[in-house]
């Protein structure tokens, strides 16, 4: 089982308003949110998750609770909190990419404390983190307290998802991804993470540093570019795109990032020895697989991630 720690909440999609008033908007509310997007992900993907998260007990909160409950993913490391659910405002470009805004201030997504922190048995191959949980209070301490507990011991995947508009500092983004870094065994980063956190650096420098750590794997995104990975033991390389009718990109980097767990845990590699044992044959596996299921999202509008039998 994988353990999906982060924020869970509502994207609000604007729709036209057919009566063309100016005081009438339209919204179409999706489930979301980084993490939440990865454990439901893997679920569709047949792989056994959990997700250590905190949940309004507000409507929209129990509207969260079930759907981690209608696609099995396991509720155990839920914690509710009389706090209000996370909204983000999502406006779709030209391009199929979105722009965020979020009202999240004090909501439940993130008041997961140091008291909350769970004992994790021998059933939880690996842990994920990323997304604004990394570096808003006081879950950003609290997650940063679970990786340093289990780095080591599981697998700690890892993607930055630098969101600019619930925490503008990007020096705190910066500080907190470089001491998770030295913890994580597999990390996904988007071009775009890159540019904001690292401007003027080359991702080839930046990333092979990271690899100087614990990780031996980074997979660098690049939208319609497709992707590159780089190994510490193999070099790097590049794969395409799959070529899609594109509705939007949200969800996208979740899928990748779900899909890559999943084929660890079907090789039975979901593990830090697994991960090191990895031939560059098999890598380039994982990343066709990922590419070939982000390619389903971007299909889709909103977060509607890819089922296993989908990806035959």
């Amino acid at each position: 089982m994988y353990l999906v720690c982060g924020e869970a909440l509502f994207d609000f999609f604007s729709e036209d308003d057919a009566s063309g008033k100016a005081s009438r908007v339209n919204y179409k509310a999706i489930a979301g949110g980084s993490p939440f997007n990865v454990a439901v992900g893997l679920r569709r993907l047949g792989i056994d998750a959990g997700f250590f998260a905190g949940i309004s007990d507000d409507y929209l909160g129990r509207r969260l609770l079930q759907v981690l409950k209608d696609e099995g993913v396991g509720e155990d490391y839920l914690v509710e909190f009389s706090a209000p659910t996370t909204l983000a405002m999502v406006a779709v470009g030209a391009n199929g990419s979105p722009q965020y805004s979020f009202r999240g201030e004090a909501c439940a997504d993130r008041q997961l404390q140091l008291e909350h922190l769970p004992a994790l048995g021998d059933e939880v191959r690996g842990v994920h983190i990323g997304s604004f949980s990394l570096v808003v209070q006081p879950i950003a301490d609290t997650l940063l307290a679970l990786v340093r507990r289990e780095s080591g011991k599981r697998l700690i995947s890892l993607d930055p998802n630098v969101r600019l508009n619930p925490e503008p500092n990007i020096e705190l983004w910066r500080a907190r991804v470089a001491e998770l870094v030295k913890h994580a065994d597999l990390i996904k980063v988007s071009d775009e993470d890159l540019h904001l956190l690292y401007p003027g650096q080359t991702p080839e420098s930046v990333l092979q540093g990271w690899l100087q750590h614990r990780c031996q794997l980074v997979f660098l995104t690049r939208g319609g570019d497709g992707a590159t990975v780089f190994s510490r033991q193999h070099g790097s390389w590049s794969a395409p795109a799959v070529k899609v009718v594109m509705a939007d990109t949200v969800g996208a980097g979740d899928t990748f990032q779900a899909a890559l767990i999943a084929w660890l845990t079907e090789q039975q590699l979901d593990s830090v020895e697994g991960l090191q044992q990895l031939t560059r044959e098999q890598i380039s596996s994982m990343l066709t697989f990922a590419i070939r299921a982000a390619a389903l999202t971007c299909s889709k509008t909103g977060p509607d991630l890819p089922y296993r039998r989908q990806l035959d």
